[in-house]
């Protein structure tokens, strides 16, 4: 259980929407770029849901699998991962993160350890453009040199303690890397950083379509977007835990 909880951590964390709040007046500029660069706040303000398909590829484990992911606002996730003939279901209904165990076929609250990672993988949009609900802070930290780019790094803060690095690009203000600790398949924190890259503009709105996750250093998962459709009418009951 341990091993397919982190792998779905990962991966809400890899497609999550930046979100911010109390920022420095340097990171609050930057933050408005990258806001106008992923099309807007308008645009961002008319997403009400987002669906995703996609697959993935799990390095290390050796496997593939396909994913479906479902969000919506402002905090509600949902990933249904079908890999060696069986389909992996985990969810978060803004209270309460929940699994599908692939074993038994029976729902289940997620183990504690997971839960606020679920919870800060599932804000979305709201966050971002009204994010002094969410507690978050951002301060601009400097620029970092990557391959011959000079990228702001802004550290984010979440009111749990919790904390990530941010590497945006200066010339396109979109998000290049995230670097942050995680939960690894053996239940212990590992540092992991996620690379975005093949961004792509959906209904106006700019979306990373391939995204590589590195676990100490070495590669871990690889996930490609094949489709994303916004405002498609999900329901509340999607999420919720079934009886």
């Amino acid at each position: 259980m341990k091993k397919i909880c982190s792998i779905f951590i990962l991966t809400f964390f890899a497609v999550s929407v930046m979100v911010s709040s109390g920022q420095s007046q340097d990171a609050k500029v930057i933050l408005e770029k990258t806001i106008e660069a992923q099309g807007g706040r308008e645009a961002l303000k008319s997403i009400k849901d987002t669906t995703s398909k996609g697959s993935m590829e799990m390095i290390q484990m050796g496997l593939n699998a396909t994913m479906m992911m479902y969000q919506k606002e402002p905090d509600k996730i949902r990933m249904d991962m079908e890999a060696m003939g069986m389909v992996i279901t985990q969810a978060f209904d803004g209270q309460t993160a929940w699994m599908i165990n692939p074993q038994s076929g029976i729902a289940e609250e997620m183990p504690e350890q997971f839960k606020e990672e679920f919870k800060r993988s599932s804000i979305g949009n709201g966050a971002l453009l009204d994010p002094e609900k969410y507690g978050i802070s951002y301060n601009l930290k400097g620029k970092e040199k990557i391959e011959d780019i000079d990228y702001f790094v802004l550290e984010q803060g979440f009111s749990d303690g919790h904390k990530a690095s941010l590497y945006i690009n200066p010339e396109t203000f979109l998000l290049y890397k995230t670097s942050t600790t995680t939960i690894n398949q053996m239940g212990i924190e590992v540092e992991s950083e996620t690379f975005s890259s093949d961004y792509k503009k959906v209904d106006g709105v700019m979306i990373p379509f391939t995204i590589r996750i590195f676990q100490e250093g070495e590669e871990f998962m690889t996930l490609t977007i094949e489709e994303i459709h916004f405002n498609t009418g999900l329901e509340d009951s999607l999420f919720k835990m079934s009886e």
